[in-house]
């Protein structure tokens, strides 16, 4: 058919994107993949908000750590592997912008997602909020709203936030690369399993420290779900950190990892 896409070369797929491609906006695929990255936000909030609410209200109070890291690695491995094809399956706007600072998409497309996945996140927290009722949600869903625990400092947090989406936006490049995914596009869940596996392992490090934002519009949703407690004061931290861990991975990814290795290819071909 003529609108069928053409499957990318290797070469195509480790071109940078450009800034502005003024050509993906009169696309449909473009505007497909901004509703794919709505819809699997929501269903991830949804999902995790309301296993986090009622893993505290069986436990009395206390978080299940591994059940919580499940329920949000085990999400995001099936929303990946559900829309990696249509959008990418950022499902994370620290992730939409760790692959723009990686050039992997543009300005345009990244800004359209970063929209669409707190739009939502919000949508999604709604959801949970109604489903477990306003009022057991506001007495359980505080542990859903990501702040610095007792014990720790914002700096301590901060650092957590970063560090953890280093980890989280290292394993998406690494999984994605354009050589790997040509070699193993056989198996099509060598890509979201280590992401879902890394979003499982960076929950089960930090939950203690800031409860795991990780995910700007996973906390965002979770703080206007609970207005009375939406702990806005240090609502910046989930932005930050996720922010510049995305970055940094991206810059080392590109710029350190991916240069050498196509040095070292060059000496051999």
């Amino acid at each position: 058919m003529a609108n069928e896409e053409r499957p990318k070369t290797l070469a195509e797929a480790e071109a940078p994107a450009p800034l502005v491609d003024r050509k993906e906006v009169s696309d449909w695929s473009f505007y497909r993949a901004i509703i794919a990255e709505f819809m699997a936000t929501l269903l991830f909030l949804y999902i995790s908000l309301t296993t986090l609410v009622g893993t505290i209200r069986v436990g009395a109070g206390s978080v299940g750590l591994i059940e919580t890291a499940w329920a949000f690695g085990g999400m995001i491995f099936i929303l990946v592997y559900c829309i990696a094809g249509i959008s990418g399956g950022h499902i994370n706007p620290a992730v939409t912008f760790g692959l723009f600072v990686a050039k992997k998409v543009t300005i345009t497309r990244a800004l359209a997602y970063i929209v669409a996945q707190c739009l939502g996140a919000m949508c999604g927290a709604a959801i949970a909020r109604g489903v477990q009722g306003s009022e057991e949600f506001h007495t359980y869903g505080q542990g859903a709203v990501n702040g610095v625990k007792p014990g720790h400092s914002i700096g301590q947090a901060l650092a957590a936030e970063l560090m953890g989406t280093f980890v989280l936006l290292f394993t998406v490049l690494s999984a994605t690369d354009p050589t790997r995914m040509a070699r193993d596009s056989h198996v099509p869940v060598l890509a979201p399993l280590p992401i879902g596996f890394a979003v499982f392992v960076v929950h089960l490090a930090t939950i203690p420290i800031t409860g795991t934002g990780i995910n700007p519009a996973r906390s965002l949703g979770a703080a206007v779900a609970n207005p009375l407690h939406g702990n806005w004061a240090q609502h910046w931290i989930f932005w930050v950190g996720p922010l510049a861990g995305a970055a940094a991975a991206a810059v080392y990814h590109t710029y350190v990892l991916k240069a050498g290795s196509i040095k070292f290819r060059s000496l051999y071909e």
